[in-house]
């Protein structure tokens, strides 16, 4: 299928690995002009050697500046921007037991700040190109996990915020959906993993409890609905939360 996304500019955050990259990865092979913001400058060197980026920005989205100047930097290098993807963040076990209020605020800050900062800021361009934002949430959000207070009640915020942006940006045309990934294999994923005293055991349990082939959802997987969800085939497509996750949340656990 044609998703219509010829040079369309797609600002991806947190672009230069995992579900990132595979999202900039998938709008290259569509026709898109993907620009990356990221603040690993090593990563999005490498990723400019795979990949045709119309724009790349190495910044700390923790800050305010940082996220108005990339957005600034994206649309006066690339003279438009059609779409956001809000993916950047990281899963930091900042818990309510083992955590600090400092740094469950700085957790958010991480995770939740510059998705906002980030809309707010390409919306006047959103508007012109009668746009579509991508939210990248996380299964933590609806079914908690134990241990990241601040992850979790992040990414519930930015389910809260694909509905809310939905709402308020009608009348301009520009649609917002949230994906909803559970277990995908990432560098990060990888990371996590490694803290258990037999990570190979940890994740063959996690895959035995995989619905739908007993098997990690592929960040291709998720880059394909980003692209679906961005282009004009999703044109009456809004407000929703898209579940890409093999079935781990919503179906019977005792089809495992």
């Amino acid at each position: 299928m044609n998703l219509d996304l010829s040079k369309h500019v797609i600002v991806v955050s947190g672009g230069a690995k995992g579900i990132g990259a595979a999202i900039v990865h998938a709008l290259a092979a569509e026709g898109a002009r993907p620009a990356v913001i990221d603040r690993d400058a090593d990563a999005l060197a490498a990723l400019r050697k795979e990949c045709i980026l119309s724009a790349s920005v190495v910044a700390d989205l923790r800050d305010l500046d940082a996220c108005r100047d990339a957005i600034a930097t994206i649309a006066a290098t690339t003279g438009r921007i059609d779409g956001l993807v809000n993916n950047a963040g990281v899963n930091d076990s900042v818990g309510l037991e083992h955590g600090t209020p400092d740094r469950y605020r700085e957790s958010l800050r991480t995770n939740l700040h510059h998705y906002y900062d980030l809309a707010h800021f390409a919306l006047p361009h959103l508007k012109l190109a009668r746009g579509a934002i991508v939210n990248v949430a996380s299964k933590t959000a609806v079914t908690g996990q134990g241990n990241t207070s601040g992850y979790a009640s992040a990414k519930g915020a930015i389910l809260a915020l694909t509905r809310e942006w939905a709402a308020e940006l009608l009348p301009y045309g520009i649609r917002v959906n949230a994906i909803v990934p559970a277990e995908v294999m990432t560098p990060l994923y990888q990371q996590w993993l490694e803290t258990f005293p037999d990570p190979d055991a940890k994740r063959a349990d996690i895959l035995s409890r995989i619905p739908l082939e007993r098997r990690m959802t592929l960040p291709a997987e998720i880059a394909a609905m980003a692209c679906f969800l961005l282009s004009p085939r999703a044109g009456h497509t809004t407000g929703q939360h898209l579940f890409v996750d093999g079935g781990y949340v919503h179906l019977d656990r005792a089809l495992t």
